[in-house]
C-alpha cells in the first residue's frame, strides 16, 4: 500500500527524531511530508516507531493510505516526483 505521512511537530528535538524515523521507512518529499510503500507489518512497525517519538498532547501526525488507482493519479506539477515502489531483484 502507498502511504503519505505528514506531521506538524512544534518541538525541534522531537521533529528531528520523527524525521529520522520516517526516513527509515520512506522518502521525504516535502519538509514535513513523507511517502512510503509499506506492507501491513511495515506499516504497523512505522506507527509504533512514531508513537515512541511523538507527544500526543502537542504533535500532529497524519497517515493517508492510497490505493494503487489513487496513487497513480498523484500529480506533481513542479519540482519532484512521486516515490516509486522499490524494485525487487532476486539473485
Amino acid at each position: 500500500m502507498f502511504y503519505v505521512i505528514s506531521y506538524d511537530i512544534p518541538d525541534d528535538r522531537r521533529r528531528g527524531q520523527l524525521a529520522k524515523v520516517l526516513k527509515g521507512f520512506g522518502t521525504r518529499v516535502q519538509y514535513s511530508v513523507f511517502e512510503a510503500h509499506l506492507n501491513r507489518t511495515q506499516y504497523a512497525d512505522l506507527k509504533r516507531a512514531v508513537d515512541r517519538v511523538i507527544d500526543l498532547s502537542e504533535d500532529s501526525v497524519r497517515y493517508y493510505a492510497l490505493c494503487s488507482a489513487c496513487a497513480g493519479r498523484i500529480e506533481v506539477p513542479a519540482v519532484g516526483e512521486v516515490t516509486s515502489e522499490p524494485q525487487t531483484i532476486v539473485v
